[in-house]
């Protein structure tokens, strides 16, 4: 483990947290001491939600160690059934409280509580938060399922699908889960259950009933999918329809499962992303760097997305959860980039300066890192702030999903007249380089202080030194001609040169050497 300002993920017990605040119905009693304790500000500030989640802690203080912790445990989980008369309980251990051994699990199968208790074993110091909710929801799964349930034949009724994936504090999870029931309702299917977001324990156990699931988060409900294809048969649509194209194909795929006609679904016409991709824009748009950074998930839709639907050059790809590091490198090898697998920001910052993008897609630490560079950038997955939890309606999937796409992708650029304007006027001092965009203001480099304009005449004022004198490797000339470059391309221009320059053995850049840098990497 490091020390970070940031992290993408939490500790384990942060997954399971997000699967008990999504479903109705059930508690999850935490063994945890204090400061552990901030599932509240997780869920009330940050996703903006009415309820407090169910979540009891045991809340443990350091002179409690030397006593029965234990007990402390079964004391909360007594006192947080009889308040709250949960269907069921999950329970389990914090990171910190992992370390004092007490087993949550052992001690509740033992008190004979009125209601299931499910016990989770979540390394907290060798998995995190993801792995955390998808463990959490196939042990609910696995436990309350009823394993008798006995299909009902197809004749004579509409094909009945399951959802699963969306939970609590879930990147637009409530807004996705619209599109994918207008999406079923299109092919006259019938939703049987959705989880974990709005399921009870008592509809976890009817899950059974549905021919299929639709597996809208691989990350969250892709191991709980599997043992009930084992389980019940229930195969699986795993297509996440992020795009235009994936939506297609994912209404191909449920269709087929169904057996019905996916005419009326393909037939939607609200999508205005195809021909949005294709006007006249366009030329603005086809051949821009982007630079994608997220959960496996999303980042390898956003990856497909810039290549195959708005022309759009991958520079840079990767994700932070590595149990889904396979996807992201068979995409990388599609868009022709080196894989970046790591949780490490300080690791995806450096990357993201040397792609030298001219826009990123990413988690909120990707936009604090593209305002400090001073790019463009673009939220597209978890881990995010309370601005992505917007009260508009806001999807990512299906046909309406890509219009949000487009629009938050395109909206960042510099594009068409504006990007002629801002190379016309650059020697404006409106428009100077010093500057910096205007939504950057706070963070634009702060204008060096000019020497006050001598007054002696001009045959009296000294020639200015060449530009190496002040220990700088350009020379003034070579230094303006970089400066006609533009600007979302001139940092990388300027590395490759002085790259050159080291290789060939110069100690200073002069504009013939610019020219014969440029050549050289045009080969």
């Amino acid at each position: 483990m490091q020390l970070a300002v940031w992290t993408y993920e939490g500790p384990p017990h942060v997954g399971a947290m997000r699967i008990a605040t999504a479903m109705k119905g059930l508690h999850y009693v935490l063994h945890a001491p204090q400061g552990d304790t901030y599932a509240d500000l997780l869920f009330t500030m940050i996703e903006r939600r009415g309820q407090r989640p169910p979540v009891t802690y045991t809340t443990f203080e350091a002179r409690d160690l030397g006593k029965d912790t234990a007990q402390i445990f079964q004391d909360a989980a007594r006192e947080a059934v009889a308040r709250y008369n949960p269907q069921a309980i999950i329970v389990g251990a914090s990171c910190t409280a992992e370390l004092i051994q007490d087993d949550p699990g052992g001690l509740a199968e033992a008190m004979g509580l009125p209601c299931p208790a499910i016990a989770l074993e979540l390394p907290s110091y060798q998995r995190k938060e993801h792995w955390g909710a998808a463990e959490t929801f196939y042990q609910i799964v696995r436990h309350l399922a009823d394993k008798s349930l006995v299909r009902e034949p197809r004749e004579g009724r509409r094909a009945r699908a399951n959802i699963l994936g969306p939970t609590a504090l879930g990147f637009r999870h409530r807004d996705d889960l619209v599109e994918i029931r207008k999406i079923l309702d299109c092919l006259d299917i019938e939703v049987n259950l959705v989880a974990p977001l709005g399921a009870s324990p008592a509809d976890i156990a009817r899950i059974g009933a549905a021919d299929f699931n639709i597996v809208m988060y691989p990350e969250i409900a892709d191991e709980a999918s599997r043992w009930l294809e084992k389980t019940f048969s229930q195969p699986a649509v795993r297509t996440v329809p992020i795009g235009v194209g994936a939506t297609r194909s994912f209404i191909a795929d449920v269709a087929e499962l169904a057996g019905a006609d996916p005419t009326p679904a393909l037939g939607d016409t609200s999508s205005r992303m195809p021909w949005w991709s294709r006007s006249v824009d366009s030329t603005y748009l086809t051949g821009k760097r982007v630079f994608i950074f997220g959960d496996a998930t999303h980042a390898v839709a956003a990856a497909r997305i810039a290549r195959e639907e708005l022309g759009f050059e991958v520079c840079g790809l990767g994700c932070y959860n590595r149990e889904f590091a396979r996807d992201i490198r068979a995409e990388a090898v599609r868009c022709g980039v080196e894989p970046l697998i790591t949780d490490d920001h300080l690791a995806v910052e450096d990357a993201i300066t040397a792609a030298c993008p001219e826009l990123v897609l990413g988690t909120q630490m990707e936009r604090h890192i593209a305002k400090r560079l001073g790019l463009p950038c673009a939220v597209i997955s978890a881990p995010v702030h309370v601005q992505d939890f917007p009260a508009r309606h806001s999807p990512q999937m299906g046909f309406e999903g890509a219009n949000v796409i487009f629009d938050t992708w395109v909206h960042p650029l510099v594009m068409g007249l504006e990007e002629h304007l801002l190379t016309m006027f650059r020697e404006d001092f409106e428009f100077a380089d010093e500057h910096g965009a205007s939504h950057l203001a706070a963070h634009s480099p702060k204008a060096a202080k000019v020497a006050a304009v001598s007054e002696a005449p001009v045959a009296d004022i000294p020639a200015p030194a060449v530009a190496e004198a002040d220990g700088s490797l350009w020379t003034a000339e070579a230094e303006r001609e970089l400066k006609k470059i533009p600007f979302f391309v001139r940092g990388k221009a300027k590395r490759n040169t002085e790259a050159f320059a080291a290789a060939e053995g110069l100690t200073r850049i002069e504009l013939e050497t610019l020219y014969d840098a440029k050549a050289h990497y045009a080969r």
